[in-house]
């Protein structure tokens, strides 16, 4: 939004909303209204969020760009910054910076299927996602496969429940998979008996038949679920450049100066703030550390 990498722009809290017990939706719009119109975001890229005089963190926009007015974050209470947030309440301001990454090629997929495979805090860049594909209408199924430890841990249970109710409707279908057996989750695999499941992501795939040639996968999860989804989609004859990742645990500054984010040799070495977040399968295969 400014030709300043580094420029902050003051963004209000709307609202805070708790997913769990260490997760928060923070909903947020841009105090100056031509910077909100002109705000604009593709899914999977993030933000630098500055808490003014204390530090700054990135983190994935887990709304989606087709909802404007507003751009929500999914913050999990893991250090000393996002507890700080934490206590923030509707009415406080802070600092945005972004959008930053290079997002999914959403556009390139259009008329595709889409399997979007989360685990854990991962649901939180694909639910982005997800709903524009639901809210353009542009692909032609689409498939979200959920791996959650238990039934509190689940993110936008709400949102959630109502797809797994209503997601056919909407041209989405969505499969659940828990590890920690509760009244909760076996109430709900009652309910869902063909969509919800004790066991980890990748059991999900069983019964479902997709064309690999008009299939994109989507990953996004803790480390090292990755091997394993990866491993699922390549024996259905994926293709590894049909298969993307977010490596959104690695962003740190957003701009590629500090030089954490960079991973690979010489031969091939990637930023993940500036090459990334999102990459290919065959961008793993080329580039030493990536996953």
């Amino acid at each position: 939004m400014s030709e300043n990498p580094y420029q902050t722009y003051d963004a209000r809290i709307l609202e805070v909303k708790d997913l769990t017990s260490r997760e928060k939706l923070f909903t947020l719009r841009f105090v100056d209204s031509k910077i909100e119109d002109k705000f604009d975001f593709r899914p999977g890229q993030f933000v630098i969020v500055d808490i003014r005089g204390f530090g700054e963190f990135p983190i994935s926009i887990c709304s989606s760009p087709t909802r404007k007015g507003y751009f929500q974050l999914c913050i999990r209470k893991v250090g000393r910054m996002t507890k700080f947030i934490h206590r923030m309440k509707e009415g406080d301001v802070v600092g945005i910076r972004g959008p930053y990454g290079n997002g999914f090629p959403m556009e390139k997929m259009e008329g595709s299927n889409l399997i979007l495979v989360a685990g854990g805090l991962g649901m939180a860049p694909l639910r982005s996602v997800l709903w524009y594909a639901i809210d353009t209408g542009k692909y032609e199924n689409v498939w979200l496969l959920y791996g959650t430890k238990a039934y509190e841990d689940i993110l936008f249970r709400d949102e959630i429940i109502h797809l797994l109710k209503h997601g056919e409707a909407m041209n989405c279908s969505v499969k659940l998979a828990y590890e920690v057996e509760s009244p909760s989750c076996i109430y709900l695999e009652q309910g869902f008996s063909d969509k919800v499941c004790k066991g980890v992501v990748t059991d999900l795939f069983r019964g479902e038949e997709f064309d690999v040639n008009n299939t994109y996968a989507l990953i996004c999860g803790p480390p090292v679920m990755y091997k394993f989804v990866i491993r699922e989609l390549l024996d259905r004859k994926l293709s590894p450049g049909r298969i993307y990742m977010t490596l959104e645990r690695r962003m740190r500054c957003g701009v590629g100066k500090c030089g954490h984010c960079v991973v690979g040799t010489s031969v091939s070495m990637k930023y993940i703030c500036q090459d990334g977040p999102v990459f290919t399968y065959w961008d793993a295969l080329s580039t030493r550390g990536l996953i």
